[in-house]
């Protein structure tokens, strides 16, 4: 994530909410204000990247803003900010938008990281992210405490159950990927079971993931990583929630994926109040 990228983001979203132009404009007359977001949930707060450069783009003064990680509760006063009072509604449904779209996804990783506790695990997202807000959601995912799988399909090569149906010969393919792609490309394979993955070790993969096993098969899959392929990396996906995460989690794998980070997280509820 970049300045640019930021950028390029937050003027499609305003050009998406503007339309030909605010009406309200065309009517009211501007005067100098201040404004503030009030909390009106609790959570972990993320978005400030984004308002930061949404403020600098509109001409607006950001006076204070709670910093990304940052937990926040029920009636605090999240960011304080000054500037044209039609500028300032003009920004506002964006502005809130993202805070409350970025912060609900930060306090869902969250709430992960602490039923995960101090196992010595990743927790890491997914691509099951909403087309154009993958970068958004990903750094909200971060912003909680978890981490990045996957970006796209240009990073790394994931065998997943579509791709092996046609692959008959699985370690003559991943060779043939160690030859074409480049040297630093990891190769991870999906498997839904015990023999799915002992086929994964032969084959030469970098990470074999464990794809909605329950709890037993996982936990031999570690055992035969253990034994015969160290160097090789587990993961474990699928069907994980805060109930059963820590148990997984406590299985000896390295890392553990799941998309509802993000699309099962909701928006934290938000609003912004003109001072003066």
């Amino acid at each position: 994530m970049n300045h640019q990228s930021i950028r390029e983001f937050l003027q499609g979203g305003l050009k998406e909410d503007w339309g030909r132009g605010d009406l309200f404009s065309l009517v009211a007359e501007d005067r100098e204000v201040e404004a503030y977001i009030l909390a009106k949930s609790e959570g972990v707060f993320s978005g400030e990247r984004y308002l930061r450069e949404l403020c600098m783009m509109c001409g607006l003064e950001l006076i204070e803003t709670f910093a990304d990680t940052q937990d926040f509760k029920r009636g605090d006063v999240l960011a304080m900010l000054r500037g044209s009072y039609l500028e300032l509604l003009k920004i506002e449904r964006v502005c809130l938008n993202i805070l409350q779209h970025s912060s609900g996804i930060a306090t869902q990783t969250h709430r992960f990281v602490k039923a995960i506790g101090g196992i010595p695990v990743r927790l890491l997202d997914t691509r099951k992210t909403r087309p154009f807000l993958r970068e958004l959601e990903k750094y909200s995912v971060r912003n909680g405490g978890g981490c990045n799988h996957r970006f796209g399909l240009d990073d790394a090569l994931m065998l997943k159950d579509t791709h092996l149906t046609q692959i008959e010969d699985l370690a003559g393919f991943v060779k043939l990927a160690r030859e074409k792609l480049p040297f630093t490309t990891r190769i991870e394979i999906e498997c839904e079971s015990i023999e799915e993955a002992e086929r994964a070790f032969e084959a030469g993969a970098d990470i074999v993931m464990c794809d909605n096993m329950e709890l037993e098969e996982i936990e031999a899959v570690v055992r035969i990583r253990n034994a015969n392929y160290p160097h090789i990396l587990l993961e474990a996906s699928g069907n994980l929630t805060l109930d059963n995460v820590a148990k997984v989690a406590l299985s000896g794998v390295d890392t553990i994926s799941s998309g509802s980070l993000i699309h099962q997280a909701v928006w934290l509820d938000m609003s912004m109040k003109i001072t003066s």
